[in-house]
């Protein structure tokens, strides 16, 4: 019988869950033993006694939830936990490895198998990252207009604006899930927004649903250089699946930059897109460079772990159920998706571009 471990998080600010009650029950239902760590989703307002209710054993410390057979999660291990790894354990979580190149090397040591969330591609999309790029985009905007107040060092300025005074210049580098949902928070608050991305395709796709509300540029050094210098809040959205993010945004572009004015660098889970950018956290969120305050926290969705929580297990949960079904490698069979995600397996780092970046690094 598979048992699925879900320990408790304990990356800083970190409150998702990586399974819910409904999610048990799904896993219980089919002859699955859950093991879910005491107080795990409790930062998610779900009790231990939801859980029990739906099946699951609750067990009292982390090495217990990690004795399963795979274990889920939210977040890559931290160093704690990385005695926890073994070579027939499946660590099924979010990674991040070319940012994190001592969370590879653990598992490499380890010989465990993982698949990372964020390199599972299904015909070109990235399924068990959007929602909580979705999130992330959103979560962006507000975080961007709140630093853009004086007293958070900000230049003052109120996204929308009023009648008489313009709105704030909002420029978002990268169009995809993280950007697109940036952009769309920013323009209902009354912004003026301005979207780059390298792909003309998906800046004409974006403009065709904007419908002028919203200027999209092709992204290159100038006009890069150009957007970001007159901007009041610049979102970082760019993504490369599986590797380091470009440093699109350079120093010399945020010494450009007005004073006052707000970086929020979404990309930073994969090393940030901006050369000053550095990972923060939800307790200690920014920092200022050449008078520019830089935002980069590296789990933005943990500010929402409810609405995050449930917006990842609907999409992490069907997966995870196949996996105990059936095991590694008929799962892939069933859904190949799944191979791409697998990062790491017997000492080996599998996936190519992981491979590429970590030995970039």
């Amino acid at each position: 019988m598979t048992t699925v471990g879900v320990p408790a998080e304990i990356k800083p600010d970190e409150r998702r869950v990586a399974l819910t009650p409904g999610g048990a029950h799904e896993l219980t239902s089919r002859g699955v033993t859950v093991l879910v760590q005491a107080g795990a989703g409790v930062g998610s307002a779900l009790e231990d006694a939801d859980y029990a209710e739906a099946g699951a054993t609750i067990v009292p410390e982390a090495a217990d939830a990690w004795a399963a057979d795979i274990v889920c999660k939210v977040k890559e291990p931290q160093a704690s936990e990385f005695g926890y790894l073994r070579n027939d354990l499946l660590l099924y979580t979010y990674l991040h490895l070319a940012a994190y190149p001592a969370v590879a090397k653990a598992l490499l040591d380890a010989g465990t198998a993982a698949i990372a969330y964020e390199t599972v591609q299904l015909n070109g999309n990235l399924p068990l990252l959007a929602p909580m790029s979705e999130v992330a985009g959103r979560l962006s905007v507000q975080a961007g207009a709140a630093h853009l107040e004086a007293p958070k060092g900000g230049r003052g300025v109120m996204l929308g604006g009023v009648p008489g005074v313009p709105p704030a210049d909002v420029v978002v580098i990268g169009g995809g899930h993280v950007g697109w949902n940036a952009a769309r928070v920013a323009s209902g608050m009354g912004a003026e927004v301005t979207i780059l991305d390298i792909s003309i395709d998906r800046l004409r796709a974006l403009d065709e649903l904007v419908f002028g509300r919203m200027k999209t540029l092709a992204s290159n050094r100038a006009t890069v250089a150009e957007a970001v210098a007159k901007a009041d809040l610049v979102i970082g959205a760019v993504l490369v699946p599986g590797a380091k993010a470009p440093h699109v945004i350079t120093e010399d572009h945020v010494r450009s930059m007005q004073k006052g004015s707000v970086l929020v660098d979404v990309a930073i889970d994969q090393g940030g897109c901006a050369e000053t950018s550095r990972e923060t956290s939800h307790h200690e969120p920014t920092y200022v460079v050449h008078d520019v305050v830089h935002y980069a926290v590296g789990n933005m969705p943990g500010a929402v772990p409810r609405t995050s929580t449930f917006a990842l297990t609907n999409v992490t949960t069907p997966y995870l159920a196949l996996l105990a079904d059936h095991g590694l490698d008929r799962a892939i069979e069933h859904r190949p998706e799944l191979a791409t995600g697998l990062n790491t397996r017997a000492g080996e780092i599998v996936h190519n571009v992981v491979r590429a970046a970590l030995d970039a690094s």
